[in-house]
C-alpha cells in the first residue's frame, strides 16, 4: 500500500511539475503572430516579454495588444465597462518589451519564435539564444513552412524543441499545432500541448513534415486552384463561388490566395534567394547574411506534382501584385 501511495504522490508530482513548467513566455518578434501570442499568454496569466528590434516597433506591438484587449472587453465586459478596463490593465502589466533577445531568455521557460519565414535567419536566432537561455527552457517554432528539426539543428537542445503553429489572428482561432521531431522528448510535447491548452486554444499533434496538418491541405489546395484556372477550366469568380457554395469555405480559393498574400505562397512551393539580406531580424542578431537559399516545397519534393510551380503565380508576384496588401492579385481591391 505505501509503494502504491509513493507512485501515486510521484505521479502527481511529475503531473503538476509539466503544467507549471511554463510560467515564463518569451515571444520573439512583434508582428501580427508574435503580437498575438504574447496577448493571449498573458492573457491566461503568464510573465511574457515580447522582442523585436526596435523600440518603435514594440511600441505599435503594444498599441496594437491594447487595441485588441479592448476590443475583447467591450464583448466580454458589455454591461461593466469598468471590469473591462481592469481586466485590459491587467493583461498589459503580463507583457513587458525588450530589444535584446538574448537577455530577454535568461529566465524564461518558453521561447516561441514568430519572425520571418527564412530558415537561416531561424536558426541563427536559436543558435544564439541556445547559449544563455536556461537549460529547462524550450524552444518552439511558429513556422508554418519550415521543418522544425532543420530549425533546431542550430541549437543543442533537439529534446526541447518543437513547433507551435498558431493561426491568425491568434486571439480567435482556437487552433494550435503541436510539431513533434523524431527527437523532441515526449516530456517537452506534454508541456508545449499543456501550455496550449491553458491558452485556451485546441492543440492537435502533428510530425514534423512540410506544411504540418492545415498547410499541408491548403496549400496544395490553392495550387491546384490556380492550375485548374490556367488550363482554362473555371474562371477565378467561379471556382471561388463553387468552393464557398458547394464545399461550404467561408472563402474561395483565389480570396485566400490574395488573403494571405501571393508572395507568401510562392514562396512556400518555390524557396527563395535572398541577396544581400536586410531584414530587421537579422540585424537583430547581427548576422551579415549576403546569399541565403531557402528551399521550398517543391525542391524538397521535386516530384510531387501538388507542390508544381506556378507560371501565373510566378507572373503575378514577379509584377508586385501580391494579393490584398498591395491593392492587387488576383482581384483589385480599393
Amino acid at each position: 500500500m505505501a509503494f502504491v501511495t509513493h507512485q501515486f504522490v510521484r505521479k502527481m508530482v511529475s503531473s503538476a511539475a509539466r503544467s507549471a513548467a511554463v510560467r515564463h513566455v518569451t515571444v520573439i518578434g512583434g508582428g501580427l503572430m508574435g503580437a498575438g501570442i504574447a496577448q493571449v499568454a498573458a492573457a491566461t496569466g503568464h510573465a511574457v516579454v515580447l522582442v523585436d528590434t526596435s523600440e518603435d516597433i514594440l511600441r505599435k506591438s503594444t498599441a496594437g495588444i491594447e487595441g485588441s484587449l479592448k476590443r475583447v472587453a467591450k464583448k466580454k465586459f458589455a454591461d461593466k465597462p469598468e471590469s473591462g478596463e481592469q481586466f485590459v490593465q491587467k493583461v498589459l502589466k503580463n507583457i513587458s518589451t525588450n530589444t535584446d533577445a538574448a537577455s530577454a531568455v535568461k529566465s524564461t521557460d518558453l521561447v516561441v519564435e514568430a519572425i520571418v519565414e527564412n530558415l537561416r535567419v531561424k536558426q541563427d536566432l536559436f543558435g544564439t539564444l541556445d547559449k544563455v537561455a536556461p537549460d529547462h527552457t524550450i524552444f518552439a517554432s511558429n513556422t508554418s513552412s519550415l521543418p522544425i528539426s532543420d530549425i533546431a539543428s542550430s541549437t543543442a537542445r533537439l529534446d526541447r524543441f518543437g513547433g507551435l503553429h498558431f493561426f491568425n489572428p491568434v486571439p480567435m482561432m482556437k487552433l494550435v499545432e503541436v510539431v513533434k521531431t523524431s527527437q523532441t522528448s515526449q516530456e517537452t510535447f506534454d508541456a508545449l500541448v499543456e501550455f496550449s491548452k491553458v491558452l485556451g486554444k485546441h492543440p492537435v499533434s502533428c510530425k514534423d513534415t512540410p506544411g504540418f496538418i492545415v498547410n499541408r491541405l491548403l496549400v496544395p489546395y490553392m495550387m491546384e486552384a490556380i492550375r485548374l484556372h490556367e488550363r482554362g477550366h473555371g474562371s477565378k469568380e467561379d471556382i471561388d463561388v463553387a468552393m464557398k457554395l458547394g464545399a461550404g469555405y467561408p472563402m474561395g480559393p483565389f480570396e485566400l490566395l490574395d488573403y494571405v498574400g501571393l508572395d507568401t505562397s510562392k514562396f512556400i512551393i518555390d524557396g527563395e534567394f535572398l541577396h544581400g539580406l536586410g531584414h530587421r531580424a537579422a540585424v537583430s542578431l547581427k548576422v551579415c547574411l549576403t546569399d541565403v537559399v531557402t528551399l521550398g516545397w517543391h525542391a524538397m519534393e521535386p516530384e510531387n506534382p501538388l507542390f508544381a510551380p506556378s507560371q501565373l503565380l510566378n507572373k503575378l508576384v514577379a509584377e508586385g501584385k501580391l494579393g490584398k496588401k498591395t491593392g492587387e492579385g488576383f482581384y483589385k481591391y480599393k
